[in-house]
């Protein structure tokens, strides 16, 4: 078998208690009562379903997304873990997250996950201004934000994060700040630091809300950095901090090009094959469609043509250099297929080349689309 990427597993919980006016996701308000058997019951035959594109890897990394993971019982949990487990061979060190709403955090569903296995928690917290949470539609207020990041460090896990979002409706630079300094307080080993954007298909895309000017959010992201690095966190990709050694190790493999199944309503999966193809798989978004047994809304191949533009939008999302003979291991093709893209991407001072990497520099991060352009596809 060829030298196949890493794998690791994503897990759609699709529900929220109420949806956010600037969610893109694809996540349901709940009516009713959340169908937790039934639902990890799909989830496992979905999973099953996949499993021959997998060649027998072991897992990795797994992440339980949505929507709110935190909506499901204690008992769903273990039962879907268990379920993971019996299917697929996963890593002794595996890094298990799961995203949880600070207003749907209890200290004995909390001690429930890590039983079933979850050593890592993602806290969305957002802000700790009680006005930005409403203008966000928030469930939580800031005590219940700071509540479940000092329950996530009671529990001794092997890491916990906190999301938070800047550039916020009508904010100021000392509002975002203040923000920062409450996160960094809380002493999370990595924070996600990531600007509002105004997405389409949301209440915000419809309706927009005066956010920050370019000048104010520059303002905003330097010297908002400059506090993260003073406190011990290195950035390592666009909007994600970490202290040394708590990386998300998840997201890493997106980003370098790893491979991953995704399981549940709308998640998205790639797979490598022995023989070199790249499998991208879509599952039915809507909960309904998906709980009457039709997981699968489409699966194709990644063309050749368009493997180095989708190589790159991933490997350059990240500040550390990427290792030249990894284009050639994990797309199939050789590195002169992309020679002269490369060769304009050096000249234009976007990149720098060393006989055994590329790193993405200052000016290439701040013109990120430009560069990624270069690799694209021809019509």
């Amino acid at each position: 078998m060829p030298d196949l990427p890493p794998l690791s597993l994503y897990i759609h919980i699709p529900w929220c208690v109420q949806k956010c006016p600037y969610c893109d996701f694809n996540s349901h308000a709940l009516k009713g009562e959340v169908p937790h058997v039934e639902y990890v019951q799909h989830l496992l035959r979905d999973l099953e379903n996949d499993l021959p594109l997998t060649h027998g890897r072991a897992v990795r990394t797994i992440f339980i997304g949505g929507g709110t993971p935190s909506l499901l019982s204690g008992e769903a949990m273990q039962m879907l873990m268990d379920g993971v487990r019996a299917r697929l061979p996963l890593a002794t060190d595996a890094e298990i997250t799961m995203e949880a709403n600070p207003g749907t955090v209890e200290a004995d569903r909390f001690s429930a996950y890590q039983l079933a296995g979850i050593n890592r928690i993602s806290i969305g917290v957002q802000s700790f201004d009680s006005q930005k949470l409403e203008r966000l539609g928030r469930i939580h207020g800031p005590d219940e934000a700071k509540r479940a990041a000092q329950l996530a460090e009671g529990l001794h896990l092997r890491s916990f994060n906190l999301d938070l979002m800047h550039g916020l409706p009508d904010q100021s630079l000392e509002e975002a700040l203040s923000d920062l300094k409450q996160a960094i307080a809380l002493n999370p080993p990595h924070l996600s630091w990531y600007q509002l954007t105004i997405e389409p298909n949301t209440l915000f895309g419809s309706r927009p809300p005066t956010l920050p000017d370019d000048d104010a959010l520059w303002d905003i992201f330097e010297q908002g950095d400059r506090l993260l690095t003073a406190a011990g966190y290195q950035q390592y990709e666009t909007s994600a901090y970490a202290k040394p050694g708590y990386r998300c190790e998840h997201n890493l493999n997106y980003w370098r090009f790893g491979d991953y199944l995704g399981i549940g309503c709308g998640a998205h999966g790639k797979l490598t094959q022995p023989d070199g193809r790249i499998v991208r798989t879509v599952k039915t978004r809507h909960p309904r469609g998906f709980m009457q047994g039709r997981y699968q809304e489409k699966q194709y191949e990644v063309a050749d043509a368009e493997k180095p533009f989708e190589y790159f939008m991933n490997r350059f999302r990240l500040l550390e250099a990427a290792p030249r003979e990894e284009f050639a291991r994990y797309t199939g093709l050789s590195e002169q297929t992309i020679r002269p893209q490369m060769d304009a991407a050096i000249a234009a001072g976007y990149v720098a080349e060393s006989a055994t990497h590329w790193q993405i520099t200052e000016k290439g991060k701040l013109f990120l689309n430009s560069l990624l352009e270069l690799f694209l596809a021809e019509e």
